[in-house]
């Protein structure tokens, strides 16, 4: 079993004696080993700002947190995979399509990596890019907005763990399948048929350099194996593409004892610059698919998904030089590449050792063909050939590893529950710090580029047992912030987190903040249903439809008396909030709707759909703060038997009459409520 397995290396590694004991205190009164003047480097005065943003995955939740660093608060919570009543997200008729999927809605997902977009191997602070392992997807949240922006579902996939992975100047962003499945034209298969049918498909996510827009540019249909992380090249080695993988004994059940029958598996080494010349030349082939496009404008306020039929498919037995395996200790997790671009470091999960490959060697052995035979036809390099070196007895389980700037990486272990620095030249462990109880990954401000900014390293921890005040059954997940500003590491705070963090990127908060877009302007507002002003305010039935062309300012709505309503209408508000001051958001909400409300920042229009469900007056009210007479912020709508012929009036501060019925009596809305869109 793999627990005996991992029990059984830590008593040999425990007896080596190799790495530093836990002290005694490391439970509940673990506070001793902070630093003295931990405090003073944490604290963030009133008016001052954090020098980073820490983009924190959310695990379970299928959302992201912005925190800052040094402090540790959270700033933000952004919606993503997951419906978000806060705001509405999921819920508004504006942001229902962007949950769209080939299965129909699918209101929540299990986000796990982030990556920040990046020019030259370096943040530029424009946007990050969030996995959804589930219902395979990538998102694109912009940073002025701090929103989600656009949502693309991978086809040939069936799960998406190893993702996002941004390319040095963001060309792509890279996916390769956590389970490999059959391909989605050809899916019905005997499970037993694994190695025959079953494949790996690694997506290349073109991303416009302008606009960010996504696209599936092409698949590699690579053997049925199980990628878990990944980096781009960069410097000398951009252009390629390294993937962890693990199950090379490709087992279909059983992993935790099947998939660790052989002593390595796999780095996989993709030259995506070469599959860019394959695609030119005429290599690639259409194969069915189907899978959604989602895209949110921020012209219109609205999102709009289109369903997609065909994915253009490299095969790698008809592009040789493409992929090449580079064996790396089982079950590996980590696959990390060193800011010069000169070292990719592998992580497997049940060695004592951490394997560092030279990017030159690589080259070398691929030149003079130095193999160790193939797997499923993709040449395997020699590992001697490759190796830079390992570094020993470094500590139990590692898993993840990113790097100081300084010639220095720092890597997560899990099993001995610690950080370990060592020198990448020198492969000498220099330095390592307990995180008490079980790490997953770890974040160095600009850690993954090609510019690390050091200064701190940042542990999310899978176990905090004893850390914090208990909340029943389930203990909240925890962040431990160090510095690495000296030579030691030291500890200098706890924080707990949202959901379960599993990865997370820092950015200096200078190549965000100034580009923070502060209001939407009124007159750039090109929703079909805006009401610009209090004058353009309306309501208009077609059918059983009724639009309500609303406005909310300080401290009211308008229109805020609505008769005529039927019961088995529907009623769709959609409200402009013409606020032009930053941080002035209106929230909307009606007794019983049974959804959600919905925030509208300043200059935004939302839509809230609401179906009444019995006769009578019911309230409606603004749910976010806005000024002294927020609690005067509300109104009524009337709602009356399908058969009644109350006529349709509306008004604010004065009795509403039929003569607002006969004014639009002839209008007609600019068109439906956002729909999704086939292709």
């Amino acid at each position: 079993m793999k627990t005996n397995i991992i029990k059984g290396i830590a008593v040999a590694v425990l007896a080596g004696g190799f790495f530093a004991c836990k002290p005694d205190n490391a439970g509940k009164n673990g506070g001793s080993e902070i630093a003295g003047d931990a405090a003073q480097k944490v604290y963030v005065a009133p008016g001052k700002h954090d020098e980073f943003y820490n983009i924190v995955s959310g695990g379970f939740n299928g959302q992201l947190s912005v925190v800052g660093l040094p402090s540790g608060r959270v700033f933000r919570i952004i919606p993503v995979f997951s419906q978000f009543a806060e705001n509405g997200w999921g819920y508004s008729e504006e942001t229902k399509p962007m949950l769209n999927t080939s299965h129909g809605f699918v209101p929540w997902d299990d986000s796990h990596h982030v990556a920040l977009s990046t020019t030259n191997g370096e943040h530029d602070g424009r946007w990050a890019f969030i996995n959804g392992n589930n219902t395979p997807r990538i998102a694109r949240v912009s940073l002025s907005t701090f929103r989600t922006d656009e949502i693309i579902e991978l086809p040939n996939s069936g799960g998406n763990h190893s993702s996002p992975f941004i390319t040095a100047n963001t060309e792509y962003a890279v996916a390769g399948t956590r389970f490999s499945v059959p391909p989605d034209a050809n899916a019905d298969v005997p499970i037993s048929s694994f190695k025959q049918n079953f494949k790996g498909y690694i997506s290349f996510v073109s991303i416009d350099k302008t606009t960010g827009h996504m696209g599936v540019k092409f698949q590699l249909k690579t053997p049925g194996v199980s990628f878990d992380l990944a980096r781009a090249g960069k410097g000398k080695s951009d252009g390629w593409f390294f993937f962890s993988c693990y199950n090379t004994e490709q087992a279909a059940s059983l992993l935790e004892v099947n998939a660790s029958q052989k002593d390595k598996d796999f780095i996989l080494a993709v030259n995506w610059k070469k599959a860019e010349e394959y695609l030119a030349q005429g290599k690639g082939k259409k194969e069915a698919a189907k899978y959604a496009h989602n895209v949110y404008d921020e012209k219109t306020h609205s999102a709009n998904s289109t369903i997609l039929t065909e994915v253009m498919t490299l095969d790698p037995k008809e592009c040789p030089g493409m992929l090449y395996f580079m064996p790396c200790p089982k079950s590996p997790h980590g696959c990390d590449v060193d800011p010069t671009g000169s070292y990719i470091v592998g992580s497997g999960k049940l060695a004592a050792v951490i394997p560092v490959f030279s990017f030159d060697k690589m080259q070398k052995a691929i030149a003079s063909k130095t193999f160790d035979g193939d797997f499923d036809g993709i040449p395997v390099l020699k590992y001697d050939a490759v190796l830079h070196g390992e570094v020993k007895k470094p500590g139990l389980g590692p898993l993840h590893t990113e790097f100081d700037g300084q010639g220095n990486a720092i890597t997560s272990f899990f099993v001995s529950s610690e950080l370990v620095k060592w020198n990448i030249e020198k492969l000498e462990v220099l330095d390592r710090v307990p995180t008490y109880y079980s790490v997953g990954h770890l974040c160095i401000p600009g850690g993954p580029t090609a510019k690390p900014h050091g200064k701190y390293v940042i542990a999310y921890n899978k176990i905090t047992k004893d850390r914090y005040l208990p909340t029943g059954p389930e203990l909240t997940q925890s962040a431990q912030l160090y510095d690495i500003s000296g030579d030691k590491m030291k500890l200098l705070l706890d924080f707990p987190t949202i959901g379960e963090p599993h990865y997370a990127e820092a950015i200096p908060a200078s190549l965000v903040e100034k580009n923070t877009k502060k209001i939407f302007k009124l007159e750039e507002n090109n929703h079909p249903y805006v009401a610009k002003g209090e004058k353009e305010t309306k309501v208009v039935r077609k059918g059983n439809e009724v639009h309500v062309y609303m406005t909310s300012i300080r401290s009211h709505f308008t229109p805020d008396n609505i008769e005529g309503v039927k019961m088995g209408d529907e009623v769709f508000f959609h409200v402009t909030n013409l606020e032009q001051d930053w941080d002035v958001p209106h929230g909307f909400a009606v007794r019983g709707a049974q959804n959600a409300e919905i925030l509208i920042m300043p200059g935004e229009t939302s839509t809230l759909r609401w179906k009444p469900t019995k006769v009578g007056v019911t309230p409606m009210y603004c749910t976010d703060f806005c000024s002294a007479l927020h609690q005067e912020m509300q109104g009524y709508v009337r709602v009356s038997s399908a058969g009644s012929n109350v006529p349709l009036t509306w008004g604010t501060g004065k009795t509403p009459t039929a003569e607002a019925e006969k004014k639009t009596a002839s209008a007609k809305p600019k068109l439906n409520t956002p729909k999704v869109a086939m292709k």
